[in-house]
């Protein structure tokens, strides 16, 4: 009698089987500890909560706190759209300069490793002090000290020049606009980018030399290379930081609308009403991560 062996599974297979093992802690640890305050969050923005001596007592009230957030709060309304609006404005930015960061500090030179370490500290911890400087108190004592002139004091970055220096290189209106008011919040930019740029310092090490040593030999030149094998393949890490900073911007805390919602919870329109408003926020932001990842991922070149 011939014993059949075991069937081994194909290469395609054992690549799925290690992505549901990789996603298998997060998939357990979300039944586990967020699933039932997940559910629990959808009863309270359906219903009104009232606190009793026993507790709470939630009382149904189907889609009124949605059609309070959405129709009745003039607040609300606002900061969703400007939320929206400035990520829109800022996530770009963030990508480009975290983008060229990294290109900067992946090229060979003496002493990249100490240029890195000094990088990342401002990165990490830098961004703060810049802007505590920049508050009126920090720089009233600069002020009062003699220390600089109160036309430097009022930034880091002086307008005018930025457009002399942007001129000469005959930008669109719009764009140059759109560069200089991101120079006045460089602080913020570099605050938001240390991840972005380690995802991709990782993702530009990890791309064999032996293709740029191809492209050279083919007289392809620097520019050509990097639009034809660097961006390429860094094209699915640049999805991966498109995700992770859209979040970021929605999540951080420093957002407005976050602190908006967090102020309605036991005062204002009601825990049932904030429920509401975190339930359409959450909504937005799904609809931007599905838009942007969704139509980006269609140009994404992924390296066998």
């Amino acid at each position: 009698m011939k014993i059949q062996g075991r069937r081994r599974l194909s290469l395609k297979g054992r690549e799925a089987l290690s992505g549901y093992l990789f996603t298998l802690p997060f998939v357990i640890g979300f039944i586990l500890m967020f699933l039932y305050p997940f559910l629990q969050s959808i009863l309270f923005s359906l219903s009104e909560l009232k606190i009793t001596a026993e507790g709470y007592e939630l009382i149904w009230v189907g889609l009124g706190n949605y059609h309070n957030a959405l129709f009745v709060n003039a607040e609300y309304p606002r900061l969703l759209f400007e939320t929206g609006v400035a990520m829109f404005r800022d996530v770009p930015l963030i990508l480009i300069f975290s983008f060229f960061a990294a290109i900067l500090l992946n090229q060979k030179f003496k002493g990249r490793l100490i240029a890195r370490v000094i990088f990342f500290l401002p990165v990490i911890m830098g961004a703060d002090i810049i802007l505590r400087m920049e508050s009126a108190d920090y720089m009233s004592f600069f002020l009062d000290a003699g220390l600089v002139e109160e036309t430097a004091a009022q930034t880091v970055f002086n307008r005018s020049q930025i457009v002399g220096l942007l001129m000469y290189l005959k930008l669109p209106e719009g764009l140059l606009t759109y560069i200089v008011q991101g120079s006045e919040r460089i602080s913020e930019i570099i605050r938001s980018s240390g991840i972005q740029i380690l995802i991709f310092l990782a993702g530009l090490q990890s791309i064999p030399s032996s293709l740029y040593e191809v492209a050279k030999i083919e007289g392809a030149t620097g520019w050509e290379s990097f639009w034809m094998v660097t961006l390429p393949l860094l094209s699915p890490l640049i999805v991966t930081n498109i995700v992770y900073s859209i979040i970021d911007f929605f999540t951080a805390p420093s957002n407005e609308l976050v602190n908006f919602i967090q102020d309605n919870t036991f005062g204002g329109a009601g825990y049932g009403v904030s429920m509401a408003m975190s339930w359409l926020y959450f909504v937005l932001v799904g609809i931007f991560l599905l838009l942007t990842a969704g139509l980006i991922s269609r140009k994404v070149v992924y390296m066998d």
